[in-house]
């Protein structure tokens, strides 16, 4: 996600940084090649760059993809028919009447107890050892959710899809009567942009406020009958990325796999970032979600529109993040419909990411709950939605 100052971010550092335990570095293991990424800064805007130099673009809010193990992504739909198909979406919200019920169980005080075990590790940043091990309690917190509904007797489960890094990407899946696949994501990895592998990153923002609010989705999504047993049309996934800050390196890995695989996902929905609105209303604009309108899919876009004003208490306000702001990139990318859905108004958006500061005292999860109602209709009219 977008950057503070430098000089910002080191004031929030500063004051720790002689007290600093050193985090457990797990190997680069990433494919750089002669010590040196490729990276893209907008569509057809390549670079090679040094380590250093892609923290520093991340510094001065630079946004850009690290291609150097996912050059192909998107070659294979780029021509491909289904490329050229589009996805066509509901118009309105169709399942007022299943999804009433369902809303009312979203508990905010879930998302806090999860938040404050994710954002105690000392960073989740994606080459640390405590990366592998808050991705490793993610994984046992996601597993445990499917087994107290008993989905798994019906087939749902959850894995890792393994990156050479060290942190690895989350998956859940609930089986539907296809195989067409609606996405939900968040990314799960923290950084401090100071210095990375040193300085803590507890992250509770960016985006350890993005993947409490698609857990407890996912939580209260797997209360219905119908979508536990697969008589949803579709598939449902879940994603947790790992390496976002890195350059969208899992999601990369991710859809670069789907793409090979053929795999034919209609929608992807990212959330990076969902619980802050101090700035908001300091500037005495009303609580919104932000609804990005640039390099997404216009169509679904429109639909979470329609989403956010049947579901949510509060109204969307439209906004712009730039080229490769978050995962929902990489889905595009390899071809398929994605878009995202932030806490604000960029402009408003958080200013403490990436720093040690980025704690949850700062949080408003009042505001998370209403992401997690988006993200609850959204899934489940989507998971019913008939796609030709």
């Amino acid at each position: 996600m977008k950057l503070i100052p430098l000089v910002a971010a080191w004031c929030s550092t500063s004051a720790v940084a002689l007290s600093i335990p050193s985090p457990n570095q797990a190997p680069l293991g990433q494919g750089a090649v002669g010590g040196r990424y490729l990276i893209e800064l907008g569509p057809g805007e390549t670079r090679w760059i040094e380590d250093d130099e892609k923290w520093d673009l991340r510094r001065k809010g630079i946004n850009f993809m690290d291609i150097t193990d996912t050059p192909d992504l998107g070659s294979l739909n780029t021509h491909a028919l289904s490329k050229k198909t589009t996805v066509i979406f509901p118009k309105k919200p169709a399942y007022n009447d299943s999804l009433a019920p369902l809303l009312k169980e979203l508990k905010k005080e879930n998302m806090h107890t999860n938040l404050e075990k994710f954002s105690s590790f000392y960073t989740r940043y994606y080459k640390s050892s405590y990366g592998a091990e808050s991705s490793a309690w993610l994984l046992a917190k996601v597993n445990e959710t499917i087994q107290k509904s008993g989905a798994d007797e019906y087939g749902a489960y959850v894995k890792h899809f393994e990156h050479s890094w060290g942190q690895n990407s989350v998956i859940a899946t609930i089986p539907g009567k296809s195989e067409k696949t609606i996405v939900i994501g968040a990314h799960q990895d923290s950084i401090n942009l100071i210095f990375p592998s040193l300085f803590r990153a507890p992250g509770a923002d960016d985006d350890g406020s993005g993947t409490v609010t698609i857990l407890e989705a996912l939580r209260v999504l797997l209360r219905s009958e119908a979508i536990i047993k697969g008589n949803a049309s579709n598939t449902i996934e879940f994603h947790w990325y790992s390496a976002e800050e890195g350059g969208l390196l899992g999601s990369q890995a991710i859809f670069t796999a789907y793409e090979k695989q053929g795999k034919d996902v209609k929608a992807m929905l990212q959330q990076d970032m969902t619980g802050y609105t101090h700035a908001t209303i300091a500037a005495g604009k009303p609580e919104s979600v932000g609804v990005i309108t640039d390099y997404v899919s216009p169509a679904l876009t429109d639909f979470i529109k329609e989403v956010i004003t049947e579901y949510c208490t509060i109204p969307y306000v439209l906004t712009k993040c730039g080229y490769a702001c978050s995962d929902h990139a990489s889905a595009s990318k390899a071809g398929y419909p994605s878009a995202f859905v932030i806490e604000s108004d960029f402009e408003y958006s958080d200013q403490k990411i990436h720093t040690t500061e980025d704690k949850i005292d700062y949080l408003d999860f009042d505001h998370m709950l209403q992401h997690a109602r988006m993200t609850l209709g959204l899934v489940y009219e989507l998971a019913f939605a008939e796609f030709s």
